[in-house]
């Protein structure tokens, strides 16, 4: 089981990627030494799609962001190679990320340990997506905590109830488990919202504050296509 190859998914609208987006993927690249991390850029997310950037354009931006990613991965010595999967930019219709578990587990084989890392936020969330109940059928869960998030007072009840049956206490625990698990770590607060940096893009006054949340390669590209402006 110490064998089983260890995979990190890191997907989102990344409407702009951030830092945050950066800092939670190393912190989990190098607390699970994944072989491998996949940026996954939501095609049409059904929650979002009234007020989303193109997913062409968003594609661009999560590119550009995983060069920054390699690169700290490299200063770091963080063996994780970064890829980005267009799994959900390629499928037509709604993207959910149950469709994308079981692609993802159908790829990989059975024996993959694959490991959804997410914010304490989308967590929380986890009861208004497709199917949710079913996701641990094919990923383990690795979930950061975040200042205004409670994981301890916020919790629907089925959501709850899920975690009692499926926390572990150990990184170690996920790791030799190729689904089922939920690791919260609460060592990492990742505090930088997609959605405040779109709001602070569009107001000169804290544009400057907002360009030093973005990776630089994607801000090059939102500059230079004048995105949320």
């Amino acid at each position: 089981m110490g064998s089983l190859k260890k995979i990190g998914v890191l997907g989102g609208t990344f409407d702009p990627p951030h830092l945050g987006h950066l800092k939670l993927a190393t912190h989990f690249a190098k607390l699970f030494q994944l072989d491998a991390l996949l940026l996954i850029p939501s095609g049409h997310p059904w929650q979002k799609e009234n007020v989303i950037t193109s997913a062409s354009v968003r594609l661009r931006l999560t590119e550009a962001a995983a060069i920054d990613l390699a690169r700290a991965f490299l200063y770091l010595q963080i063996p994780t190679r970064v890829g980005i999967d267009q799994i959900e930019v390629d499928r037509p219709g709604p993207s959910y990320a149950i469709d994308t578990a079981r692609e993802l587990r159908q790829r990989f084989g059975n024996e993959a340990n694959l490991i959804w890392l997410m914010g304490a936020d989308a967590f929380t969330n986890l009861p208004t997506w497709k199917h949710w109940q079913d996701l641990l059928s094919f990923m383990n869960f690795a979930v950061a905590s975040r200042p205004e998030h409670s994981l301890h007072t916020e919790l629907p009840p089925a959501l709850a109830e899920l975690l009692a049956q499926h926390q572990c206490q150990s990184a170690s625990e996920l790791e030799n488990q190729a689904c089922g698990e939920i690791f919260i770590d609460e060592t990492l607060a990742v505090d930088v919202s997609s959605t405040a940096l779109r709001e602070q893009l569009q107001n000169p006054a804290t544009y400057d504050l907002a360009s030093a949340s973005i990776p630089s390669h994607a801000l090059e590209i939102i500059t230079n296509l004048g995105l949320y402006r």
